[in-house]
């Protein structure tokens, strides 16, 4: 088996058309492709195993169409640790688990918000996302901040007290939410002037679900998510770009939901997932939503053959498609995947 994959495709539409069309729900070629994000300690493998030496290279190689290029990862960003503010609690101090008690746990009036050091959007610095944008060639740019605000709220309360006070002191939760998506709001908006049509699609994402399904109600879920939700949709699609939600688990119920919000694109489609099953989302959503995603990374590109990851490629396309991008159902592909099985994945997409 060649571990070179041809790119051609049989079409003069490059990777970012292509893509576009498929988010659009637009004719295409073929399916698209996107090796996700692979953890760090997976890259040495893959490098050895495709004789790459940087992720452009590799990406490039197997034919990805996708390139996820967020100023949320950037290391230039913000210009001091200091500058992120509250946002150091969760990012760089790190936490023993989601039920540890946050910063804003003992919360219990919004005027005590004021109290806690807000990050300032005016003093981002996108130079460096805007070099790597205009360095992603013929392929499809997935950007804007990562604006995961159910879990930094999560992280800043602590699980528990987050979905108890839900129920208990929902003001201040929505107080907290102001504060947590007003900033990314005002951040991408910043961000949206400077790099203008360079982007393709706002990529954001936030986890709603659990392998069984949603981690609050659905009747939460529309006075605590929603609202935002709507808003952060609302700007990029003025700004005429298109909207692509990663939200891993049992997300069923709340897809229409993510539809009439304006989602064009849903990842990752946890296969394994209760309902997240391709036969499923096709059945119910088909023709609604572009589909990113779908490979199981529970069974198959662990576990499975190459010949058995080209069979799932072929059946998932086969019933996903044509709006589908191919992809791991979690972006972060570990160590623990053969990368023989990432070349099949790649070489079944391509087909």
């Amino acid at each position: 088996m060649s571990n070179r994959l041809s790119t051609s495709a049989g079409s003069d539409m490059t990777s970012r058309a292509i893509v576009k069309a498929i988010v659009g729900l637009k004719a295409a070629p073929r399916c698209g492709l996107w090796l996700g994000n692979p953890h760090a300690d997976s890259w040495p493998g893959l490098h050895r195993y495709f004789g790459t030496t940087t992720e452009e290279e590799f990406r490039r190689k197997l034919g990805d169409d996708y390139r996820w290029i967020s100023p949320s990862f950037a290391e230039t960003t913000f210009p001091t640790k200091a500058s992120k503010g509250i946002f150091n609690w969760n990012w760089e101090a790190g936490k023993a688990s989601h039920g540890q008690a946050g910063p804003l746990a003992e919360v219990e009036k919004p005027a005590e918000l004021d109290r806690f050091d807000w990050p300032d959007p005016a003093i981002l610095d996108f130079s460096e996302t805007i070099r790597a944008l205009d360095a992603a060639g013929p392929h499809y740019r997935a950007s804007g901040f990562w604006t995961p605000f159910f879990h930094d709220l999560m992280d800043f309360f602590g699980m528990e007290a987050y979905f108890i006070k839900m129920r208990t002191n929902p003001e201040v939760i929505e107080a907290a939410t102001d504060r947590v998506c007003g900033f990314y709001y005002q951040a991408n908006e910043r961000f949206f002037d400077a790099a203008g049509d360079r982007i393709d699609a706002l990529f954001f994402g936030n986890d709603f679900g659990t392998q069984l399904d949603l981690m609050i109600s659905p009747a939460l879920f529309d006075r605590f998510i929603l609202p935002w939700f709507q808003k952060l949709t609302a700007q990029a699609h003025r700004r005429g770009y298109q909207v692509v939600l990663h939200s891993c688990g049992s997300i069923h119920r709340v897809i229409p939901k993510l539809i009439a919000s304006g989602v064009n694109c849903l990842h990752p489609l946890q296969a394994k997932a209760a309902h997240m099953d391709a036969e499923t989302l096709a059945r119910d959503f088909g023709g609604k939503i572009a589909f990113l995603g779908g490979v199981d990374t529970q069974r198959v590109l662990p576990l499975g053959t190459p010949d058995e990851v080209k069979a799932e490629v072929r059946r998932v396309k086969a019933v996903l498609g044509p709006h589908l991008i191919v992809s791991p159902s979690h972006e972060a592909i570990l160590p623990d995947v053969p990368p023989r099985n990432v070349a099949a994945m790649a070489e079944a997409a391509a087909e």
